[in-house]
This record gives C-alpha cells, structure tokens and sequence, in this order.
C-alpha cells in the first residue's frame, strides 16, 4: 500500500508528521534542522545549471521559428510579456493587501543560509552589475540575475549561429537540461524528510498559529488568481471578440486535467486540439501554445510574486519599493524557460530569495502546501496560453468563431 503513494502524498503525510513531532516535542524537534539545511543545499547546488540550461534551451531552440515567423512572434512575445508582468502586479498587490507573512516567526537561519550575503540591492547596482563580472562567480554565489542575463544574451547570440556549432552547443544545453530534470526529481524524492522536518522545527519554534497563516497565503493565491483572469482575461477576451463562454466550454476538460493532474503538459495536447476546434489555425496554435508554456505562465508569476512576499513578511524584512520593483522584474525574467521542470516554481522562488537576502527556510514551508496552490496556478497557466492562442489569431485577423456564438 506504501509503494501506491505518489511524492504528493509522502509529503502531505511528512508533512502532518512533523506538525505532531514539532507540537509535542518543542525542543527536541529543532534537532531536525540538519535535515531541512540538507535539503536546502541540494535545492541550492541545482540552481545554476538548471536556470543556465533551460532559458538557453528556451531562447536559442526558437531562433529559426522566431525569424521565419516575424510578426506572429513578435506580437506573440508582446503579449506574454503584458500578461505576465500583470500577473505579477496582481500577485504582489494581493499579497501586500492581505499580509499572510505576518506574524509568522521562522527558525533561525541556519548556517548555510547565513553563508549567502546579498549586496544591499539598488536600481544604480543592478543595472551597474547586471553582466557578470565573472559567470563562474556569479554561479558560484548564486547570483541567479547575473546568470540569467548571462543565459539571455547567450541563448540569442547561439540562435544567430548558421554553423553545425549551433546544433552541437544546442544539443549539449538540451541534453544538460534533461539531465538536471532527473537531478531534480532525484532531490523532490528526499522533499518529504526535508519537509517534514522543516515543519517540525518551524512548529516547535512558533506554535501552531502558523497553520492558519499558510491557510491565509492558500486563501490569497487562489483570490489573486480569480481576480487576474476577472479583470485581465476577462477583458482581454472581449477587447479580442472572443466568445467567453463558447471559450469556457471548449476548454473545460482540459482545464479540469490540469487542475486534477497539476500538470500543464498532461493537459496541453488535447488543449491543442480543441483550440483548432474552436477555430484557430493550427499553424498558430501549434506555434504560440508551445512558446507560451515557455514565456506565458501567467499562474506560476502570479504565485511567485504571492511566494516571494510572503516569505519576505515571515521574515520581517521590509522591502523598499525599489527592491520590491527589482524581485518582480527577476521574478519576470527567471521564470522564462521553466515549463515542464518539476518543482519549477520553488526553484525558481529559490534562486531569488537568495538573490536578494531572504531566507530559503521560508521555500519549505510553502512546499508542504505547494500541491494545493499548484492546482489553481497549473489551470490558470493553461487557460492562459489558450486565450493568447486566440488573441494572437485574431490580431492575424485568421481567427474563425464557432458558428452562432456570440462574443460573451
């Protein structure tokens, strides 16, 4: 019976387990930090090359179909971009209007964390510091911003390349990131023991009361994520004529996979096939779909703008509107490229909590609660790239509604 429960499970009961050890053994639950610090360093020592590997995968493998597509592309990117720095907006509004970090009280951080020092962060140092002065350095500190600058201007300088080089490097990039998708499989596998640990030593440390801020931060995503589609797709859908409610239909099974499943890729062929039914052209749908699951993950934005904040406000640390506007723009960076890794998200959050100094004990507890936000974000980052597949085919003015539907 053991051998049938998924990772989700394992985690879920790791989890439960360790608010009982946390709760009757106060003391001796923080013992179990050497578990927790484990799991964190291998979170960290994946961070680089995973983030390195996949955006120039991302970037360099579209080169050809970006030149031969033009327009379609351009006005594709465009799009993604809006929408997701939208989401992020949403995301951090929310999490700044109901404030469900605060009160929380993390463990001290661990010796590791304390390790990662962040320069005091600044619109003159970023921009001063943006190229690496050392991508080795850069990858040695986590730096994930330095190294993802790096990963961009080298994804677009591979897809100029016309040379078998081009395939050669590529292939290299591609096989990296096959390779860190099975690392970090292999790392999810020890989540529950890192987990359950983690929850043991947070419970031990503040109580119980921070049970009811992880049902607040629950509470928040799920509110952001139905206002972002009420007033950005909702919107969008009508400006573009698109038939809302015939839309909503033919989409329904799919969303509902990726809702249940929590994975966008078990969901996104048959919601390939119902936007050409639903009268995009395949050569649209076959093209923005796939580069939205790369740039478009409206969802996923959403809640690491929510993650980030929440753990900044566990933490107490008060975050200046510029160090703010600076998380929201790696956050817009770093989360291209990502679709499809398992856990992306708290790699991601990861990379920029240590980027700017907060500390990665607050990743944990998030991953104890993370299938219940990943439900809603893996549905909305579907609903999302099907929408844009019909905005983009409206913009191209070849996108054919149903027969006797009406624009809501």
């Amino acid at each position: 019976m053991l051998r049938r429960l998924s990772l989700t499970h394992w985690i879920l009961l790791a989890m439960g387990i360790g608010v009982f050890v946390g709760w009757a053994f106060p003391a001796e639950s923080q013992n179990l930090r050497v578990i927790s610090n484990l799991f964190l360093r291998m979170i960290k020592c994946i961070l680089v090359p995973l983030v390195f590997s996949t955006l120039v995968v991302g970037i360099a493998s579209h080169g050809d179909d970006l030149k031969a597509v033009g327009r379609l592309a351009i006005k594709a990117l465009i799009y993604f971009e809006v929408v997701t720095t939208l989401a992020l907006l949403i995301g951090w509004g929310a999490v700044s209007l109901t404030q469900p970090g605060v009160g929380v009280k993390l463990p001290p951080r661990s010796e590791e964390s304390q390790k990662i020092v962040a320069n005091k962060v600044t619109v003159e140092s970023v921009i001063e510091h943006l190229a690496p002065r050392s991508f080795f350095e850069s990858a040695a500190a986590n730096d994930v911003l330095a190294v993802v600058f790096f990963a961009i201007v080298f994804g677009i300088a591979l897809a100029k390349v016309k040379t078998d080089s081009r395939a050669t490097v590529l292939s290299f990039f591609e096989g990296l990131a096959e390779v860190m998708f099975k690392f970090t499989g292999l790392i999810m596998m020890f989540a529950p023991f890192g987990i359950g640990a983690a929850m043991a030593v947070t419970i031990g440390h503040s109580g119980l009361g921070i049970l009811l801020n992880l049902g607040k931060l629950i509470l928040t995503l799920y509110g952001a994520l139905l206002a972002f589609c009420l007033v950005v797709f909702l919107p969008i859908a009508l400006k573009a004529r698109i038939p809302v409610l015939e839309f909503l239909r033919i989409i329904k099974e799919p969303a509902l996979l990726a809702f249940t499943t929590t994975s966008s890729d078990a969901a996104m062929p048959e919601a390939m096939k119902r936007m050409v039914a639903f009268g995009v052209p395949k050569r649209i749908v076959s093209f923005v779909m796939p580069l939205g699951y790369s740039f478009n993950l409206d969802g996923s934005s959403l809640y690491l703008a929510v993650s980030s904040m929440f753990i900044a406000q566990a933490a107490g640390v008060h975050l200046s509107w510029e160090k703010q506007l600076l998380i929201i723009v790696t956050l817009m960076l770093t989360s291209k490229g990502m679709a499809g890794i398992p856990r992306a998200s708290q790699v991601i959050l990861a990379g920029t909590l240590v980027t700017f100094d907060l500390p990665l004990e607050g990743v944990l507890l998030i991953i104890g609660v993370d299938e219940l936000m990943d439900m809603a974000r893996t549905t909305v980052n579907l609903i999302g790239n099907c929408l844009s597949t019909a905005v983009v085919a409206r913009w191209e003015g070849e996108f054919r509604s149903p027969a006797g539907s009406k624009a809501i």
